[in-house]
């Protein structure tokens, strides 16, 4: 059997809308739009450069049905280039581009295979002795077990399985095509080349079991590294699955420990702890950082009266020290120490005020009066502040989502008296 070698990808979602982007000031728009076409740009290089044999792709390479022909003119484009250094593609349909949701269609090159969604299908390299079998999503929500009609493994060949599911399951992944890993292996296929989960894992190496992850983050959700895997072939075993990272930009967390600092220390905590993930970024790449502020600190309520002007602070440390470091948001989670003793601001207020998380009737009254406070709340909780309008607040006491946003901002309200004290 001959030796070769192919990179598997999934989870591409080419010209994924990133919808939002325009209410985080101070972000690259363009760039981070255009990260899940530069990202494939590096995979079809990097497939060119290290002279692959051939490329699976396990689903979700387009993000939904096209906006325009651009999406599917560039893949062709793609492909094209992929078809004149004769690298053979093999597709299938996840949820995001199953069947029933691309309405439009073009002719790809004669190197793409794509899988069809009625039945499971093999496709052979014959000069390779290579069987890849697969299956596409008909329809956005699979809930049958695609694997149980799969075809037994081909005799003498190296057989691939590709498949979009997510297991037994994957945290924040929908549990579309469910399988187990003994439903895989009862196959006695090679190797499983899956999609849909966008964590890198190798799940099981007897036979190997691969997610790649997805090939470029496009949200906080999706940080660190991104990209696919090139998969080694030697004597019909699997010698090295290697990781190759393929993204142009990267998301991050950045904690910061504000215990026991002072408000006026916090923006200099903020720069130390920026400085810090920026040189800790070996890639060179340009990252985009959600800062949280941690810890307990009697300025606690402060800091979130003050969550605007710690974005803009945030916003200003991360532009000095590199322009290719920016903030998507600041988050202000820092509470008082347990035994802070508070400063008397009036019995009646003060009960008003540890009334109000608990009570919805109270809520409701207090929201006109209480409103800029529970919007800089609901900004230290997640919402950018252009998010957390006064239609925002009604919203969320609508929601009954009030307790949490009205022990933020009744914090940030007695700092603010204190201070008037």
């Amino acid at each position: 059997m001959t030796d070769f070698r192919f990179l598997h990808a999934a989870d591409i979602h080419l010209d994924s809308p990133l919808r939002g982007l325009s209410r985080y000031e101070g972000l690259p728009e363009d760039d981070i739009r255009g990260a899940t076409r530069a990202a494939f740009d590096n995979l079809v290089q990097r497939a060119i450069d290290e002279a692959v044999d051939f490329v699976v792709i396990a689903g979700d390479l387009f993000d939904g049905d096209w906006k325009d022909m651009g999406t599917g003119l560039y893949f062709a484009r793609a492909m094209g280039r992929l078809n004149q250094a004769g690298i053979p593609v093999f597709l299938l349909s996840g949820n995001h581009d199953a069947e029933s949701v691309l309405t439009r269609s073009i002719p790809w090159p004669p190197n793409v295979r794509l899988f069809g969604a009625r039945r499971p299908e093999t496709h052979t390299l014959s000069h390779l002795a290579v069987a890849v079998h697969g299956q596409s999503f008909a329809t956005p929500t699979v809930m049958d077990n695609l694997v149980l009609a799969y075809p037994d493994a081909t005799d003498h060949h190296f057989n691939i399985g590709m498949l979009h599911t997510a297991l037994a399951g994957r945290q924040g992944h929908a549990a579309y095509a469910p399988c187990s890993l003994d439903d895989l292996k009862s196959k006695h296929y090679d190797y499983w080349a899956l999609g849909h989960v966008h964590e890198h894992e190798i799940v099981s190496e007897a036979p190997y079991v691969v997610f790649p992850g997805n090939t470029q983050g496009r949200t906080i959700r999706e940080t660190g590294s991104k990209g696919a895997v090139i998969v080694t072939v030697e004597d019909a075993q699997v010698t090295t699955v290697e990781r190759v990272e393929l993204d142009v930009l990267r998301w991050i967390r950045v904690e910061v420990d504000c215990t026991d600092a002072t408000a006026d220390a916090v923006p200099s905590i903020i720069r130390a702890s920026l400085v810090s993930a920026w040189q800790d970024n070996p890639s060179g790449l340009p990252l985009v950082a959600r800062v949280s502020l941690t810890g307990q600190t009697m300025d606690a309520g402060a800091l979130h009266d003050g969550v605007s002007s710690l974005r803009d602070d945030a916003r200003a440390v991360s532009a000095s020290i590199s322009p290719d470091l920016f903030i998507e948001r600041v988050k202000v989670l820092v509470s008082p120490p347990a035994q802070a003793q508070q400063m008397v601001i009036g019995d009646d207020l003060e009960a008003l005020i540890r009334q109000a998380p608990t009570d919805p009737n109270l809520a409701a009254l207090l929201a006109e009066d209480l409103a800029p406070f529970l919007i800089a709340a609901q900004t230290s909780l997640g919402h950018s502040p252009e998010e957390a309008d006064d239609e925002g607040v009604r919203r969320s006491a609508s929601d009954g989502n009030w307790t949490a946003v009205l022990e933020t901002a009744t914090l940030a309200l007695r700092s603010r008296l204190i201070g008037e004290a």
